[in-house]
């Protein structure tokens, strides 16, 4: 419980400073003792929540063109990934999501990106891997961040569309996980209701450091927490 409570705290500031990432760090470090049909969901309504609580949806600024085109095909990847999680052996799932985070990892330490914009037509792949991920693993968001942050510029507008597809994003993986079973047990119910106070708290408390911090700074910091989960998550998959 201690360890538990320590890594949605950490999971969560960093949500509360960055605007995502708390998937990415609680996923693969409560995989460490946890089963994956049990912490995927539970992170799924902790992140569902956090977008409603710092997601302030702003219409007006939302890209609905770029989300359009991202929503169907990230619908099939939730549905693929919902099937997969309840079907594959715990054994090859973590050493993907290790590869996964790993890959994401170096990206974020070494601060790659590209500076040209993407062309529309990789919205299909970032919406499929996106949504297969997210369903999987709980941390679909790179594929998404990844794309659109090379399609828009401006960081209102960027904002918002994230904001704005997350929460899409999410009511579809809500309604998969029911339909395939995942969020009727009731441990995954009291573990979020126990665990909520205080992802409330760590997000208002990343909410007040993100002033004092350039996002250079948060996302090496995100890069360095990654890369001990994906080591961390690969020992523990060899071991299964």
């Amino acid at each position: 419980m201690a360890a538990m409570a320590a890594i949605l705290l950490a999971a969560y500031f960093i949500r509360g400073i960055t605007g995502f990432g708390s998937g990415l760090i609680s996923v693969p470090l409560l995989a460490l003792f946890l089963p994956l049909k049990f912490v995927v969901p539970l992170i799924l309504l902790l992140d569902f929540t956090a977008s409603i609580v710092i997601g302030g949806l702003n219409f007006k600024r939302v890209k609905w063109g770029e989300i359009g085109v991202l929503i169907p095909f990230g619908v099939v990847g939730v549905v693929l990934g919902t099937s997969l999680l309840v079907n594959l052996p715990p054994g090859p799932m973590l050493i993907a999501l290790a590869g996964f985070v790993f890959i994401f990892a170096l990206r974020s330490l070494f601060n790659i990106h590209g500076e040209k914009p993407v062309s529309r037509g990789w919205a299909v792949p970032a919406a499929l891997t996106g949504g297969t991920v997210g369903a999987l693993f709980g941390t679909g968001g790179p594929p998404y961040v990844i794309y659109l942050s090379h399609r828009i510029r401006d960081k209102s507008d960027l904002r918002a569309t994230f904001s704005a597809l997350f929460f899409t994003e999410g009511l579809t993986r809500i309604a998969s996980f029911l339909v395939a079973g995942l969020l009727m047990t009731a441990k995954v119910w009291i573990a979020y209701f126990v665990a909520l106070p205080l992802v409330l708290g760590a997000l208002y408390l990343g909410g007040r450091a993100h002033v004092g911090l350039s996002q250079a700074q948060m996302t090496r910091l995100v890069g360095v927490l990654l890369l001990v989960s994906s080591v961390s998550l690969l020992f523990k998959a060899l071991s299964v």
